[in-house]
């Protein structure tokens, strides 16, 4: 019987065949993948690469914050920072013996602007921050820059947010004081942009205290609260043992918030922190978004102007206070604001906290306002006499300011009518319009 054929050597071979396929197979495939990779890389690298040349940062269109910080970098770091630092030393240093050197935020503001101006003139070494945000014309706040700019007074501009900026200008000047003005302004306008509200009036706030605990020395504080956190209270004259417990906008609560903030800050780091509640503040320089300063333009222009009344009829009144007495007042609570107590961020010791009412003590109705408005310009109000509307206003508010008269002499001066006139004809010079109004108004403050 024959012997089957030996298929040994041909099924090895096979073998052998079949495992040089796999070997050739799988250095392909590594070697495609690896070529695959690279080739997405290099596309998504083109890719980045056009973008990045096509579309310019998005903030710097839509982010004010943002923008100012890369300005402020690129300006003050990056191109001029020794130049820039002689600047803020130069305009910190006080030129009095026993000076403050002062750290103004708000500095391009209605009353920054006059109280840096009141401080530098008396001596004390004055730095500002503000970031000329555009809730209304910042032309306006740079006509005021250029004004503090004359009298040695350099702004730094950027954001309370900001903080390597903050932390930057405390390690260049070690400030014996801040007058923190810096905010949000206004109660009708967080129905529309409420977040710039929580952004500015608490966020900014604190990281400014957050800073401040931190340095060494620790400044003395004092702040800008508002006759807005007495909200629903009807108790009149509005006295600062008074509840405040119940706002009546986001305003208001973003204020009270501060104050609440303020005791946290004063409990646990020793800061020394006065609080000062304005009271519907007016005079040359002024915010175009306040009643008097609008009025005056309306009248002017012969257009008609919304006068409030209450629900029940009755007229609306303001505590007007003329911003030289504000000016007094801060100054006031300035010299009389105590070294905070704590060092390397510990409470060493009780440190002073306050609150004041700086307002005029006489409240007077909005339609008396527009009749002086009417003899100053010698023109005509269209008035449009309409009820208050539930937009986080007040009908009235009336300052009792005895505690800020007992601690450091507040006493206001100036009645609204005085007041008025002294804005009227800063308003015709500054805007160059109505000349015989302005001639009027020189003639009846020679004989005043």
């Amino acid at each position: 019987m024959a012997s089957p054929p030996d298929t040994s050597k041909g099924i090895k071979l096979e073998r052998y065949n079949s495992y040089i396929r796999r070997v050739n197979s799988t250095k392909l495939l590594n070697a495609s993948s690896k070529l695959l990779f690279r080739a997405t890389l290099l596309v998504a690298l083109i890719l980045v690469f056009l973008f990045t040349f096509n579309y310019p940062p998005l903030a710097d269109t839509t982010n004010h914050h943002i923008h100012t910080h890369a300005h402020f970098l690129s300006s003050a770091f990056g191109g001029g920072g020794a130049a820039w630092e002689k600047q803020v030393r130069h305009s910190s240093t006080p030129r009095r013996p026993n000076g403050m050197s002062v750290l103004v935020t708000g500095a391009a503001g209605f009353v920054g602007t006059h109280c840096s101006l009141a401080l530098k003139k008396r001596g004390d070494g004055v730095l500002g921050l503000d970031n000329f945000n555009t809730y209304y014309d910042p032309s306006l706040k740079r006509a005021r820059q250029a004004m503090l700019s004359k009298h040695q007074i350099f702004i730094v501009e950027g954001d309370l947010n900001d903080g390597p900026l903050l932390a930057k200008l405390f390690d260049v000047v070690p400030f014996t004081h801040i007058l923190h003005l810096a905010a949000q302004a206004g109660v009708r306008y967080a129905m529309q942009n409420p977040q710039s509200y929580v952004s500015s009036n608490i966020a900014g706030f604190v990281n400014l205290l957050e800073v401040s605990k931190s340095a060494n020395p620790q400044p003395s504080i004092v702040w800008a609260s508002s006759s807005s956190v007495y909200g629903l209270n009807t108790q009149n004259p509005f006295s600062e043992l008074h509840r405040t417990d119940q706002p009546a906008s986001l305003y208001a609560a973003t204020k009270k918030a501060g104050e609440e903030i303020a005791h946290t800050y004063n409990h646990i780091y020793g800061l020394s922190l006065t609080g000062l509640r304005f009271f519907t503040v007016y005079g040359p320089w002024g915010r175009p978004d306040m009643a008097y300063f609008f009025f005056t333009k309306a009248i002017l222009q012969g257009k008609s102007i919304d006068v409030y009344q209450t629900q029940d009829g009755k007229e609306v009144a303001r505590d007007f206070t003329y911003i030289d007495d504000i000016v007094k007042g801060c100054l006031g609570a300035l010299d009389t604001a105590e070294k905070s107590t704590g060092s390397g961020g510990k409470k060493r010791g009780p440190a002073q906290l306050r609150i004041y009412n700086l307002g005029n003590t006489s409240p007077v109705p909005v339609g008396r306002l527009v009749s002086i408005l009417e003899g100053l310009l010698s023109s005509k109000a269209k008035k449009h006499v309409i009820k208050m509307p539930r937009n986080g206003d007040v009908p009235y508010t009336h300052a009792n300011v005895s505690l800020a008269y007992k601690d450091f002499g507040y006493k206001p001066t100036t009645d609204l009518a005085t007041g008025l006139r002294k804005f009227v004809k800063w308003y015709v010079g500054y805007y160059g319009i109505h000349p015989r109004v302005k001639k009027e108004n020189d003639q009846s403050d020679d004989s005043a």
